[in-house]
Formats: structure tokens, C-alpha cells, sequence
């Protein structure tokens, strides 16, 4: 892909998420498209974004978990970025047409209070780094369609990541633990919508353990120059396969004695 294709792939996903209405796989469009092509599109929504006024508030990584990696044919998590905008309160209710075909995940949210990046960036650093964990929500949106309507084929990691690694939302629950306070393995999740368990899940399913989540990410984020900055929110990654959040639909999930989380679709 040229730099012209993937200002114009990102152009196409912005209009997208603006007008609700969404667009072909760029896999169809760019055969020939890779990884590096899938982070210019989205470092291209990126910078479009900035010059809209947003402010970016964290990172969420993708695709951490084996299932996951194996359903897309690949051994490596994405990355997407989190913006201002993208933050509800717990217990809030997403208004109707926010969002295309939200879903939701299930995911532990670290937050920082200091910077972090480097490619030799260890457990240990960012255990440093953190200021607290935290139960979260992510919300999941698409505006490339999941599959060809012409040809049944489905979207690839490249179309993901090209469309900000799926990323829509965020809910940060309400308690804060120290990262080194607990075994984030044992962490899980009982998710339900409306009353009813769809997904449960233990933090384990993250990389073996969420803190190697946040070590992928910094690692990857110093290969482009970028580090993570004090303050911001690490989504580090689903332990739960997406559920699905129609018109009507309340989320929960309990984390036990780590926490809750809701949010409800109008």
C-alpha cells in the first residue's frame, strides 16, 4: 500500500464511525496489504483525530489469548489506542446509534504513574510503572464489515488493526488495587447480559498473565517511538470471547472480590 492508500483506508473508516455506516474489508481492496500498512491506517486515524481535538487517555492490546490468535491465523496481540471520548462511567447507559455493532470484553485495566517504554522493557518495570488495576469493560465496535456479503470472506488482523484494533469504549470500574497486591492469573470475570452468565474467564488466558501484556505492548510501542505515558489506561487484553450488546442490553460483570463493572445499550 501507498501512503496515498492508507490515508484514504483511514478517511474511509472516520466517515464510517460518523455516519454509522460501514465499510468492504481493505483486505479485498489491498490484497497485497500487511501489518505495517494495517498501523500506518490506523496511525493515520490517529493523527486525524488529534487534529479534531481528541486527547489520547490509553492503549488496549488485542488478540492476547490463544483462541483468539488461532481464529486469525496469527501468533502476535495488536495494539489500539484509546481516546477521550471512548470513556463512560460504570453504570452509565451508551445512547442508542453510538455505536454500529457494539460488543463487549471482559479485560483487567492497568493505570500508570509513570512513563514506560524501551525494547527491554521488563515484568518488573511494569509492575514499577503501575499505579493501580482495575476491573474493566471494552467496548468493541467495527465499522468494516465482518465478512464480504459477495464472497463470505471474513476480515483479517490486518483489517482489525487498520480499524484501531476494533476499539469503541471503555468502562473503568470503581476499586483500585495495587498491581503486586494480587495474582492477576487468578483474576476472573462472570459476564453477563441482561441477568443471564454468556462468558467467563480467568486472567491467565492474557499472555499466561496480564503484567506480560503490558511488557508486549511497551516493547512494541519502542519500535515506533512511542512510549507509555503516567497516567494513561492499559486495556491489557480480553480473557472472555466478545458478547454481543444489542438495543436493550445490560453487561455486568463480576470480577469477585476484585470488583464490578456494568453498562447498559440503549
Amino acid at each position: 500500500m501507498t501512503p496515498e492508500d492508507h490515508a484514504r483506508a483511514a478517511a474511509d473508516l472516520l466517515q464510517a464511525e460518523a455516519t454509522g455506516q460501514q465499510i468492504g474489508l481493505l483486505t479485498a481492496r489491498h490484497p497485497e496489504m500487511g501489518m505495517d500498512d494495517a498501523y500506518a491506517v490506523q496511525n493515520a486515524i490517529y493523527r486525524a483525530k488529534l487534529d479534531e481535538g481528541r486527547k489520547v487517555i490509553g492503549w488496549k492490546i488485542g488478540l492476547t489469548s490463544k483462541a483468539m490468535q488461532n481464529a486469525l491465523n496469527i501468533d502476535i496481540p495488536d495494539s489500539g489506542i484509546l481516546f477521550d471520548n471512548m470513556l463512560f462511567e460504570p453504570g452509565s447507559t451508551v445512547p442508542a446509534g453510538r455505536f454500529i455493532q457494539p460488543r463487549i470484553e471482559a479485560e483487567i485495566a492497568f493505570v500508570m504513574k509513570s512513563a514506560l517504554g524501551g525494547a527491554d522493557i521488563t515484568h518488573a518495570d511494569v509492575v514499577a510503572a503501575t499505579d493501580y488495576v482495575a476491573p474493566s469493560l471494552e467496548i468493541l465496535d467495527t465499522r468494516i464489515r465482518r465478512a464480504d456479503p459477495a464472497t463470505g470472506k471474513t476480515r483479517t488482523v490486518f483489517d482489525t488493526i487498520s480499524d484501531n484494533a476494533a476499539n469503541a469504549g471503555i468502562v473503568l470500574g470503581a476499586e483500585r488495587h495495587p498491581v503486586d497486591g494480587v495474582d492477576l492469573r487468578w483474576v476472573g470475570a462472570i459476564t453477563s447480559r441482561n441477568g443471564e452468565v454468556e462468558e467467563t474467564g480467568l486472567g491467565a488466558g492474557v499472555l499466561n498473565d496480564p503484567v506480560e501484556s503490558v511488557v508486549w505492548l511497551a516493547r512494541r510501542m519502542a519500535q515506533y517511538g512511542q512510549r507509555i505515558e503516567p497516567g494513561q489506561i492499559i486495556l491489557s487484553g480480553s480473557f472472555i470471547r466478545p458478547v454481543e450488546c444489542p438495543p436493550g442490553s445490560r453487561i455486568e460483570a463480576d470480577f469477585g472480590p476484585f470488583g464490578a463493572v456494568d453498562i447498559s445499550f440503549a
